[in-house]
């Protein structure tokens, strides 16, 4: 593997990416935009954009594509998916590093976030044959009411650069089982990753004969590209994954038009440790939760709720970990956090230890961390900011390895500090009282779309549907039922008798 010290992170770059089947005239167009790779911020390729008067061509060609594909049967559709996911575990190494070299995010997390991908196939593979609906009794004698599922048509996709290629998965393997196209709109921060996805994915169809051309296409750009995929009539479905402020704009865009939006944006995520929680199991939790990704996880552990009897015991264990963290290159197995992604990631981070110092916070760590071999990477000590109450920081999301702590007296002190944020993604408790576990998961506790118990909030299963509440959009992906998100639902009535009974009694007689 590649190091800092390798004299050019772009050439491992390059080879990784023929490696993964894709053309160099797709990631070295030196007159495109320059991709930069956190770990030292060297550029590693060039892409080339669309612009947005290209968009109406892809549109075109997804919705030709759509309605040949959804007239194949839903298993053979599972089969394609099954074939993406063979790729998929061939080429899983090379594909992680490539989300290394791409993110920062450390080689275990790249690992881990291909096995998402695969974890979602295997998923929509089963799915695909149990698209079912109901039977419902009717009213009316001699007559059969069910429901069935359609699919819509156009699914876009926008994904952020934290999980550049996991969440383009959960949403596309669905999507496609579901008899849809898609049109995929990735970060500007990651494209090369979303290059390699889909040589990955077309390397599949070469061996199915039965998907149509343009089945799923990429949308290279900025937010222009990702505004003209919300404005068009003919996206059935946009499911959108980043920061609050962009669901702002992308939401009302959808919903102008009576379209669909799925929304997963920001979370504000707190673990609440009460006085009879096993303490080693919980700081393992919070410091992964708090540091991994370099804090730049949508379910990252932003604030931490500790009764008031055990902060002495648990604070410093929790800064001596945060001192021995191994902070630095991610393509080294033994590093732990690596780099911001950018510059303007790493200001902002300044910008909420500012503000939390500003507003009484008592603050450890957070300093830039230089590095002699990557002085264009912007890596930081994870820090600690003991706030005095939940000010208007701290009710904020910072996209960093920033952790406020708060204590707490009584457990209804602790769920409302918890819930008294705009967010409502993820939260988890640490007890080992059935009482206070159950009433954390009751309709009066945690209003969260992701409530855990002993757990950390991070690291979601493809099982569970994913998503969260308020500013967070309240979308759902990944597994249970989010399937119904990408499909449309039609209530059928067949009368079998020879009569005419109206519903509710209705008596009309010509």
């Amino acid at each position: 593997m590649p190091s800092l010290n390798c004299p050019s992170l772009a050439h491992a770059c390059h080879a990784l990416l023929r490696q993964l089947g894709v053309p160099e005239t797709e990631h070295q167009e030196f007159d495109g935009t320059p991709v930069h790779t956190p770990i030292d911020g060297t550029v590693i390729g060039h892409v080339r954009p669309l612009s947005v008067g290209q968009i109406p061509v892809l549109i075109e060609r997804a919705h030709d594509a759509s309605l040949q594909w959804r007239d194949v049967p839903a298993p053979q559709r599972g089969e394609l998916i099954r074939l993406f996911g063979q790729e998929l575990r061939a080429h899983k190494e090379a594909l992680a590093s490539l989300v290394t070299l791409e993110t920062g995010k450390i080689l275990a997390e790249g690992q881990g976030e291909v096995q998402e991908m695969i974890d979602i196939c295997d998923f929509a593979v089963g799915l695909s044959r149990q698209l079912h609906g109901l039977t419902i009794a009717s009213e009316r004698p001699g007559h059969r009411m069910m429901e069935t599922w359609h699919p819509l048509g156009i699914v876009g996709v926008i994904t952020a650069f934290n999980f550049p290629v996991a969440v383009w998965s959960w949403n596309a393997a669905l999507a496609l089982v579901a008899g849809n196209a898609v049109i995929w709109k990735p970060s500007e921060k990651t494209p090369l990753t979303a290059l390699a996805t889909q040589a990955l994915f077309e390397r599949a169809l070469e061996h199915f004969a039965k998907a149509p051309p343009y089945l799923n296409q990429l949308a290279l750009g900025d937010h222009r590209v990702g505004a003209a995929l919300a404005d068009s009539h003919k996206i059935a479905l946009v499911s959108a994954t980043g920061s609050t402020r962009m669901g702002r704009d992308i939401g009302p865009r959808v919903a102008q038009r009576f379209g669909r939006v799925l929304l997963e944006l920001g979370g504000n995520n707190a673990v609440i440790v009460t006085p009879s929680a096993d303490l080693d199991l919980a700081l393992r939790a919070i410091v992964f939760a708090a540091v991994g990704t370099a804090g730049q996880r949508c379910t990252t552990t932003r604030r931490l709720i500790v009764h008031d009897s055990i902060q002495d015991r648990l604070l410093p264990r929790l800064q001596a970990a945060y001192g021995k963290l191994r902070i630095g290159n991610p393509l080294e197995p033994q590093t732990l956090v690596g780099p911001l992604i950018d510059k303007a990631g790493f200001d902002a981070f300044q910008a909420s230890l500012v503000q939390a110092r500003d507003q009484g916070g008592r603050l450890l760590g957070g300093t830039r961390i230089n590095i002699p071999q990557a002085p264009g990477g912007y890596y930081v000590h994870p820090a600690i900011a003991h706030m005095h109450a939940q000010t208007d920081i701290v009710r904020q999301e910072t996209f960093g390895p920033l952790l406020y702590v708060l204590t707490y007296h009584d457990l209804d002190e602790a769920i409302a500090l918890q819930n008294d944020v705009p967010q409502g993604l993820s939260s988890a408790i640490f007890t080992t009282d059935m009482r206070e576990a159950e009433r954390f998961l009751s309709s009066s506790g945690s209003d969260c779309g992701i409530a855990n118990v002993n757990i950390g909030t991070s690291g979601a299963e493809i099982g569970g549907a994913f998503g969260g509440e308020k500013e967070t959009g309240g979308g759902r992906e990944s597994g249970s039922d989010a399937w119904k998100a990408y499909m449309r639902r039609a209530t059928n009535t067949i009368n079998y008798s020879h009569e005419l009974p109206l519903a509710q009694g209705i008596r009309f007689e010509i």
